[in-house]
Formats: C-alpha cells, structure tokens, sequence
C-alpha cells in the first residue's frame, strides 16, 4: 500500500515539472519582436512665433467708373484686361445738344461783348455831351436842367456799361458749363490701372452716376491689401508695423509677406474677432484680388527653443498643453509626458519633458508601448 502511494506521488510530481516547464517554454516563444520606429534627436532651433491667420487679397486702389451724365454711348475705346493711364479715354458719350448749346452760349458771349462795346461808346457821347453842357452853363447859355439831365445821361451810360459786363460774366459762366458737361460725356480712366471689367458697347443708353451700374472698373495690383481676422484670445499680440508672411494655393511653395496697416478698434460682436489688414507689395505682379490666403502674424522670435513635429505626440491635449511621446534609451521605448508650448505650423514646441540631444520616436510610436524594445529604421535623424 505504501508503495502505491509512493509511485502516485512520483507520479504527479512528475506531472507537474512537465507541466512548469510547457509554460516557461511557451512564454519564451511569444515574447514581442522589436518594433521598427523613426527615430530622431531633440535639437534646438530658432521659433518664430505668430498669430496664425487666414483671409483673402484685395487691390488696395480700384474704382469703379460710371457715366456723369444720360446719353447714348458712341465709342468705346478700351476692352477688358488692358492697362490703361490716368487720363486715358475709355469711352464717349453722345453730347451732339451739349455742344449745339454750348455754341449758343458762344455766341451770347459775343452778343454781350457787343453790348458792351455799344455802351462805352454811349457812355463817351455822354461824358461829351455833360462837358458842353457844362460850359454853356459858365456862359450863361444852359440851365441848370440842363446841366443836370446830362449828367443823369452820363450816370445812366456807366450803369449800362456795368450791366454790360455782368451779361458778359453770365453768358460766359454758361459756356462754362456747358463745356464741363460737354466733357463728361468722355469717360476717362481716372487711375493708372487695368480694366477689370467693361460693362457697354457702342449703342448703348448709358444712365447718370446716382443712378446707373458700374461700366468699367479699373484695378491696380501693385499693392494689395490682405484681410484676415483673429480670435479675441490673440488680439493683444497684433500690432501695427508686425510682419506677415502667407501662401496662396495657385503658387504652393512660395512665400510671400507684408506688413500690418491697419487694426479695427473694436472687436466683431458675432464673433468677437478683430479684423487686421496688413499690405502687400505684389512683386513679379504674380497676385491676384481675390486669391485666399494662409499665414502668420510674426509676433517674436526665439533662439534655442525644443520644436518636435506634431506626429511625434500622441494624447496631446492642446488647452491643457500637455502630451505624450516616446523616448529610446537602450534601445529600449519610454513613454514620457511632457508640457508643450507654441505651435509653429507642424512644429510644437516642448517646454519641460525631454532634453536636447535624447532620442525620440518620430514616426511608429502608435505600436509601441513602455518598455517596449525597438529597431530604428534608417539611423538616427536630427531634429
């Protein structure tokens, strides 16, 4: 009996080291491979922080060009996307009664300087006739009556010289004007410009400015001005003079800038922004109005600052400013948290968390967890 005991005891020892031993064996045949990471070294760079801002470019000078006066249109001598000069004619008016007019007033300019050449001759005659009059008075041969009926006579030949030349100034007030209104009826450029938009052909029945539609508009692309709205969070940083620099779609790759002019003194009541608009040169005439544009108000400037590309951070937490990254010591990943800063396109800035010179996963980390062992794909980058 005791025997029997004995061999179940062996046996069931026996058992359980078989047993010990299956399970360290499977446990060493499913431990985690290496996992393949990007991996680059923390360095410091210069950050240029900013407001980032979005808006759309517009000419600084434009305008719009409408007829002074009703008639029908009888040239026009410009199309559309030509540059024209300050003073260049774009279209004419038809002025055929302005201009009848106008010679009428002409010669009613003519009728009055005859006037008053007639009344210096009547008033000659008179200042004649009162001298004779006065020495036949000395003579004892002329009244007093008549005497003073002479000089009423001159008196009256000097009002009609005065009134004489007041028809001159009225009729020559209207030649005036009649003229200006026979001018507008050219249409003239009154910039330096390209027609952006031509709105009549010839025949045409062309309205007065209060109450007719553009006709032409002629822009100038040589300085534009960029409108772009920031949040009220980001309105004390804004500052007249600042730089901006913003791309455009149609031109990707390139870079262009300008400078602050303007910011509105009040915010939006919608949606509390403030509205900047900063001034561009158009060098290479290679803007457009219109274009939408993508950019930042350059507010300072930091040397030495830690800068890790966003894709390096996982549980970032923006309002919070604090995330998560992977650090490789030994080949080896460690999850670190760190406190992050200002965001300078795809670059955030790391406060506290990591030093210059360690070594960070850039892309991969999503496989990985701490502890983890890792191989890194292509060497080491800087950063």
């Amino acid at each position: 009996m005791k025997k029997y005991a004995y061999f179940l005891m062996t046996l069931a020892l026996a058992g359980l080291t078989a047993c010990s031993g299956k399970g360290e064996a499977k446990k060493a045949g499913v431990q985690k491979p290496p996992v393949a990471v990007d991996v680059a070294k923390v360095a410091p760079m210069p950050l240029v922080e900013g407001i980032e801002v979005t808006g759309s470019l517009e000419p600084k000078f434009y305008a719009d060009i409408k007829t002074q006066i009703p008639g029908l249109v009888k040239q026009v001598f410009v199309t559309e996307w030509v540059r024209v000069r300050k003073g260049q004619p774009l279209a004419k008016i038809d002025v055929a009664e302005t201009e009848a007019l106008v010679k009428r007033f002409e010669a009613n300019v003519e009728s009055a300087k005859a006037g008053l050449a007639q009344a210096q001759v009547a008033v000659s005659r008179a200042d004649r006739e009162l001298a004779r009059i006065r020495k036949l008075k000395e003579s004892g041969l002329a009244t007093q009556q008549a005497v003073d009926d002479a000089t009423t006579e001159a008196e009256a030949a000097q009002a009609r010289i005065a009134a004489a030349r007041a028809q001159i100034r009225a009729a020559e007030e209207e030649v005036r004007q009649g003229r200006a209104r026979q001018a507008k009826g050219m249409v003239a450029a009154p910039m330096d410009g390209v027609v952006s938009l031509r709105e009549v052909n010839v025949g045409d029945l062309a309205s007065d400015a209060a109450a007719a539609k553009p006709i032409f508009r002629i822009v100038d692309n040589r300085l534009l001005n960029l409108t772009v709205t920031i949040p009220s969070a980001e309105s004390a940083r804004a500052r007249v003079g600042q730089p901006l620099e913003f791309t455009v779609d149609s031109l990707p790759g390139k870079v262009f800038s300008g400078k602050v002019m303007y910011i509105n003194p009040e915010l939006n009541s919608g949606d509390r922004s403030l509205k900047v608009i900063a001034e561009v040169p158009n060098v290479g005439d290679l803007l457009k109005g219109g274009l939408f544009a993508k950019g930042k108000i350059i507010s300072g400037k930091r040397n030495d600052v830690v800068q890790l590309p966003r894709q390096a951070l996982s549980a970032w937490d923006t309002a919070a400013k604090t995330g998560t990254l992977f650090v490789v010591t030994d080949d080896m990943a460690r999850l670190r948290r760190v406190t992050t800063g200002a965001v300078s396109n795809e670059l955030v800035e790391i406060v506290s968390g990591v030093k210059p010179g360690e070594t960070y996963v850039v892309r991969g980390g999503f496989n990985l967890r701490d502890g983890d062992k890792v191989t890194m794909a292509g060497g080491v980058k800087q950063r």
